[in-house]
């Protein structure tokens, strides 16, 4: 069993870090393969909305592009689950997690419920500053799932003051869709 861990974060050592690596451990001890795949290391900019705004992602389910999204989409669509660990930005996933759930969501439309539909997923959102907007966050996250079909296994905002023991939360959380897929 695959499961693939977006980090979208250009902090390597900060708390959407530590989630994401909590998320691999908690997969990892239900016994699935899980990697971790850092975002902000690949190139994948803003949609390019091609012809007229729906090219071979609407056509044949992926985008025509040239860039890292598409053996991306590619890597989840074979893995068996997934989840997206995100820093709250203004209320919002992080940028770079926008620009790859655009081209994602597009790209599932076009192909037609294949791939990613029913599998399960998870979302962190992590508000290292405030605290405030990991609600709109994640009610951002629950949208983009029911666009793509996806299973939704648990939501969970961390904040900087609760996120020792929200740690632990991603950790169990990863471990139990893992075992309940295996179930």
């Amino acid at each position: 069993m695959r499961v693939i861990v977006l980090h979208t974060s250009p902090n390597d050592d900060g708390l959407t870090a530590s989630l994401a690596e909590a998320a691999v451990a908690g997969a990892n001890a239900a016994g699935a393969e899980a990697e971790m795949v850092k975002l902000t290391a690949l190139d994948i900019p803003s949609c390019r909305q091609c012809n007229n705004g729906w090219g071979m992602c609407r056509t044949e389910g992926r985008c025509g592009y040239s860039d890292d999204f598409n053996p991306l989409r590619e890597k989840l669509w074979a893995a068996d689950a997934w989840v997206l660990v995100t820093p709250v930005y203004f209320g919002e996933p992080s940028e770079i997690a926008k620009s790859f759930m655009d081209r994602l969501r597009r790209c599932n439309v076009g192909a037609k419920g294949e791939g990613l539909a029913e599998k399960p997923v998870i979302g962190v959102a992590a508000a290292g500053g405030s605290g405030r907007g990991t609600a709109t966050c994640l009610l951002a996250l629950d949208r983009f799932y029911g666009h793509i079909n996806a299973q939704v296994a648990d939501l969970i905002t961390v904040t900087r003051r609760s996120a020792e023991y929200k740690r632990e939360a991603v950790r169990a959380a990863a471990q139990a869709m893992v075992e309940a897929m295996q179930a």
